[in-house]
């Protein structure tokens, strides 16, 4: 058999064009912040708090289970000034992902996406989950959860 020899195929040189002086897509430049986006990306970086207080209470249960030396030791880093502040920050985290959630069972369920009605919404997300908050810690530093 003889081999068919082929032309070798050159790749075709096009013209570079200047950049274009806009941006191609959507940009910071184009829109307005707005207190959605911030809710949306509170509501991540809550998940994200979530999942890592999530490994602080199975280090605590674990602590629980390992006897009463971890449990003292556990016990003093949650009950130091940081440990309180991610406990309540941890907390806040807890109430804000799950209003936003129902905030969110409503827009599935196709209501509040007005513009006016949306903003609102996210600001009662905040001001709810902020009073949740307070309302858990009192209970709790008064001894009412008991």
């Amino acid at each position: 058999m003889s081999q068919v020899s082929r032309p070798v195929s050159r790749p075709v040189s096009r013209p570079v064009s200047p950049p274009p002086s806009r941006p191609l897509s959507p940009h910071l430049q184009v829109y307005r912040w707005q207190i959605s986006n911030t809710l949306s990306i509170l509501h991540r970086l809550t998940g994200v708090a979530l999942a890592l207080g999530g490994l602080a209470l199975g280090g605590w249960l674990l602590a629980l289970a390992s006897g009463q030396a971890a449990y003292a030791a556990a016990n003093w880093v949650l009950s130091s000034l940081p440990g309180q502040v991610f406990l309540v920050g941890w907390t806040f985290c807890f109430f804000y992902h799950l209003c936003n959630g129902l905030r969110h069972l409503g827009w599935d369920a196709g209501y509040g996406f007005e513009k006016e009605v949306a903003r609102r919404s996210g600001l009662a997300v905040v001001a709810a989950a902020s009073l949740l908050t307070v309302i858990f810690w009192v209970l709790a530093l008064t001894g009412m959860l008991e």
